[in-house]
């Protein structure tokens, strides 16, 4: 049995390398930028009008002849000479003889006559060609979470595609003869099965887009045949239940037939100490405990930092925080313990119905408290190590 840290470590080093992809921009949503993008063009790639109004050639007067307008989208443009004006709106190309953009609520309009109420300044109001990024400079760079201002950025640089980390596709495993789908008749000995909807929400909220649930039933040949076409078709593989000790924990031993290397198996944690880590082929595997809270909490701790982390992102290991604890605490455990807490008005409490079989306070907890093992006393407002489960 392994140490908290301990598992961190090995997970850190034995952690497939990101795979790259070419993605279209839309459909690199949430996604983590594999390369620098160089700007293609000068944005504006004209003088531009930042408001509607009216383009001037200055002169000594205040009074401008209207020679046309320009709207957005026109190619069309004006020599102007000294004394004429174009009236021109927001986005349209400014011409290169004008010096100043005038706004509409500035001026007053007699007929083909512009009337200025003050002499314009140099350069007002236009936007330089490149004013944004020039073409040539970097627009993002590699690392760069690709969310919905970095991709209309990169949209009005006419870019098409993008290179990306691929996100790594999940598949999970649940096990249990005694599962029933949510809605059936319960009969006595059977319980719903929670834990696969629970991954499979987990794993959409950390952006993963391909997912699959696969049921098992306890078989040894239907647990090794489930688990080998889930390895075959994804990049990490979550198996709920099954790799305790008990006579029908088949899982340990499907995979130890279909040759994944173990990596680690039981962590010296509460809840959490059956966990379980392999790899075969760079795809990973972790094998859950059952009990639904201790599931949530391998997942929150351990898988959901390598999903991260595969798909491009800088997430560490054990990175936590930390708060004031609410309240005194008394601690002896012979193991390293995560809590399911709140944290609310500065300071974080610990949650009753602490046991991993339990769900219902994990549904109002937005952090895990971590302790460390030993036997030990913690003040109200001492400060505690916290794991953040939700934003």
């Amino acid at each position: 049995m392994i140490t908290v840290s301990e598992a961190f470590s090995i997970l850190q080093n034995k952690l497939p390398t990101p795979q790259e992809e070419i993605c279209a921009l839309l459909e690199a949503r949430k996604k983590i930028l594999a390369q620098p993008i160089l700007s293609p063009i000068n944005m504006p790639p004209f003088r531009q009008s930042a408001m509607d109004g009216y383009a001037v050639c200055i002169h000594d007067s205040l009074t401008y002849q209207i020679m046309g307008e320009i709207k957005a989208g026109d190619a069309e443009s004006f020599v102007l000479q000294p004394g004429q004006a174009v009236k021109i709106f927001t986005g349209a190309p400014v011409p290169d003889s004008a010096q100043a953009m005038i706004p509409i609520e500035n001026v007053s309009v007699e007929q083909a006559k512009l009337l200025l109420q003050a002499a314009p300044q140099l350069q007002a109001n236009i936007r330089p060609i490149g004013e944004q990024i020039k073409k040539g400079e970097l627009a993002l760079e590699k690392g760069t979470l690709l969310d919905a201002a970095a991709i209309g950025f990169l949209a009005a640089l006419g870019v098409v595609n993008v290179p990306v980390y691929k996100i790594p596709s999940v598949g999970i495993v649940v096990t249990g003869n005694e599962l029933l789908p949510p809605g059936a008749p319960l009969t006595y000995g059977k319980v719903y099965e929670s834990n696969g909807l629970m991954l499979e929400a987990a794993v959409v909220d950390s952006l993963v887009q391909e997912v699959k649930r696969y049921t098992v039933k306890d078989d040894f040949e239907s647990t090794k045949n489930t688990l080998q076409s889930a390895i075959e078709k994804h990049d990490v593989i979550l198996v709920s239940g099954g790799i305790s000790v008990g006579d029908y924990d088949f899982v340990a031993q499907a995979l130890q037939e279909l040759e994944v290397e173990t990596l680690f198996h039981k962590v010296n944690q509460k809840p959490g100490k059956p966990l379980f880590l392999g790899k075969k082929n760079n795809k990973l595997i972790f094998a859950l405990p059952g009990n639904p809270a201790a599931c949530l909490i391998c997942f929150y701790v351990y898988v959901l930092p390598t999903l991260k982390k595969s798909g491009g992102h800088s997430t560490k290991y054990g990175a936590k925080n930390t708060l004031p604890l609410g309240h005194p605490l008394s601690v002896n455990n012979s193991r390293a313990q995560f809590l399911k807490a709140k944290f609310a008005n500065g300071r974080v409490t610990i949650l009753s119905h602490q046991a991993s079989s339990m769900l219902n306070t994990f549904s109002t907890a937005n952090a895990l408290v971590y302790l460390a093992e030993g036997n030990y006393e913690l003040k109200e407002n001492e400060e505690v190590a916290v794991y953040w489960v939700k934003n």
